[in-house]
């Protein structure tokens, strides 16, 4: 896991780009009555914007809020490093699912418009369950064992 600030930015931004380009691909096929191939492609138009609101989310934001919630949760000094990361994931995708539905609403939903409270709701009601199940089974391990080669550690299994 990051080490120092550098480590945390690199980490950041693989981990936003692999969330933000599955939850857009999953988005796109609810959208468009579901998947096909050329999701993947479409997926592309969205997916610089959003991955860069989810980095600055993250680094001035929900980093650190994760981590408060998650400690509340679980004591690193007591638990071991998978319920730590667990906590955290958890934490995260708690706080950012709102707010990328929230920025997703804005961007790309009508933008602010009467509705715009029950459609960020709806985005995020159908968002929630993807982006836990998105994390915990494939961005985050994949994340963790490309971040680990990178910097030649251990990858938490």
């Amino acid at each position: 896991m990051p080490k120092n600030k550098v480590q945390e930015v690199i980490f950041t931004v693989l981990m936003a780009a692999v969330m933000v380009y599955g939850m857009v691909c999953y988005n796109i096929s609810l959208a468009t009555g579901g998947m096909r191939n050329e999701v993947f492609a479409m997926a592309l138009g969205e997916w610089p914007i959003m991955t860069l609101a989810a980095v600055l989310l993250e680094l001035i934001f929900v980093g650190r809020l994760s981590k408060l919630v998650a400690f509340r949760l679980v004591d690193p000094a007591k638990a071991g490093p998978t319920p730590v990361m667990l906590a955290i994931s958890a934490a995260s995708v708690w706080m950012m699912c709102p707010s990328m539905s929230l920025i997703a609403t804005l961007l790309f939903k009508g933008g602010v418009q009467p509705s715009v409270v029950s459609t960020w709701l709806e985005t995020t009601f159908f968002n929630f369950p993807m982006a836990l199940i998105w994390q915990f089974f494939f961005a985050g391990p994949l994340v963790r064992r490309v971040f680990g080669l990178i910097f030649r550690e251990k990858p938490l299994e």
